[in-house]
Formats: structure tokens, sequence, C-alpha cells
């Protein structure tokens, strides 16, 4: 009897020891599905057909290099942007359609999935990629990868500046 009681009790050990293992992997698999599921934020499939309204003025930022850039870049692709979701789910929030909205206003002055996004578009735009193109990276995450760093250092001419 005493040998059986052993058994059993090694048996249970074995078995709660495997049920400790899968169910963090369960778990993990279950997290990953929700997140995969995650609908994409509003954006406008097509290009704009009527004008866009105007970013903010970016020397309202000269005391931010990085938020300055961000509302110079945004100024020069605004239509890329105009088509473009933004992963900080302001269109839940801020009733935003697009991306181009966060720099429309203020918001994307104080958000840094809005300023990765944009700078994130505005490299793309210059690799000559379409606005669908650098829709599907930034829905695949691609825009996490940017290095905000590179845009602190100087400032960036606004458009319409005369070159020297």
């Amino acid at each position: 009897m005493k040998n059986l009681g052993k058994v059993l009790t090694a048996m249970a050990l074995v078995g709660l020891g495997a049920a400790l293992v899968a169910i963090p992997q369960f778990a993990a698999t279950q997290s990953q599905q929700a997140s995969n599921a995650e609908p994409v934020p509003a954006y406008h499939a097509q290009a704009p057909t009527n004008e866009l309204p105007p970013t903010m003025e970016p020397s309202i930022y000269t005391g931010d290099k990085l938020v300055f850039n961000s509302y110079v870049v945004a100024a020069r692709v605004k239509k890329v942007l105009y088509q473009q979701p933004c992963y900080c789910h302001c269109d839940r929030s801020s009733g935003h359609g697009s991306l181009l909205d966060c720099f429309v206003g203020r918001h994307g002055s104080g958000c840094d999935i809005c300023q990765k996004e944009v700078f994130y578009s505005y490299e793309q735009t210059r690799r000559g990629k379409s606005a669908a193109q650098i829709r599907d990276g930034i829905i695949r995450g691609d825009w996490q990868k940017v290095e905000l760093a590179k845009y602190e250092k100087e400032y960036l001419p606004p458009p319409n500046t005369p070159a020297k």
C-alpha cells in the first residue's frame, strides 16, 4: 500500500509539472492570437481628392528638435500620412481618421508612436515606397524600428524653405 501511495503521488507531481509547463505556452499563444486579431486603426485607403488641412507650424516647437522635425516631415508627406493608420489608437480616443490628424493638431507633439510612424512614413517615401506599401509596413510594426535619436540632432529645414 505504501508503494501505491508513492506511485500515485509521483504521478500527480509529474502531471502537475506537465500542466505548469503547458499553461504558459498556451497563454502566450492566446495573447499572440489576440494581438494579431487587433483591428487596424482608421486610415484612408485612397489618396485624398480634396485639399488637405495644414499641419501645425513646426516653429511652435523650436525648443524641441524631435517634435519640430516630426512636424516638418509631416508637412512634407501629408498625402501619405492621410493614408496611414496610427497605432496609438487616437482614432478611438480622439476621433482621428488617419496619422495626418495627429499632426494637424498638437497630438503628434507628445506621442512617440505618432512620431515614429511619421518618420517611418517619411523615410519610406524617400525610398520610393507607395502609400500602400508604407501602410503594410506600419501594420507589420516596422515603424517601431525607427531611431528617433537621429532626428534630435539638428533641425530639418521646413517645407518651402529657399535653398541657400
